[in-house]
């Protein structure tokens, strides 16, 4: 059972920037693509970026291209987003998940284990 948590959420101003981090425990993290998802209030959960297990290969939603970064560290089985150019309306909880194989799927579906969740919030 793999145990995800994320770290780095908070308050930043429309503009800044922000880290965050998934944290993997407890089972196979490095031979699995991860991603990450975010969901606002009233609204679904949606894709933001994924990375393949060896981070050779990307994927983002085309609203967070050329602002936000995916990144990973096997070593640490660590994930990272890091998150440029905030905007208000990028205001969510954010969350990592390991994926179900190597590719890096972009549906919630191709995902097998979840984090909880850490918040963001953009203000004006």
């Amino acid at each position: 059972q793999v145990q995800l948590v994320e770290s780095g959420g908070g308050l930043v101003q429309a503009g800044g920037s922000l880290r965050l981090s998934c944290a993997a425990s407890g089972g196979t993290f490095s031979t699995y693509a991860t991603g990450w998802f975010r969901q606002a209030p009233g609204k679904e959960r949606e894709f933001v970026a994924a990375i393949t297990w060896s981070g050779g290969s990307t994927e983002f939603a085309d609203s967070m291209q050329g602002r936000f970064t995916i990144s990973r560290d096997n070593v640490k089985n660590t994930m990272y987003l890091q998150m440029n150019g905030l905007k208000p309306e990028d205001t969510a909880v954010y969350y990592c998940a390991r994926a179900r194989g190597t590719d890096a799927p972009v549906s919630t579906a191709g995902y097998a284990y979840w984090g909880q969740g850490t918040q963001v919030t953009v203000s004006s």
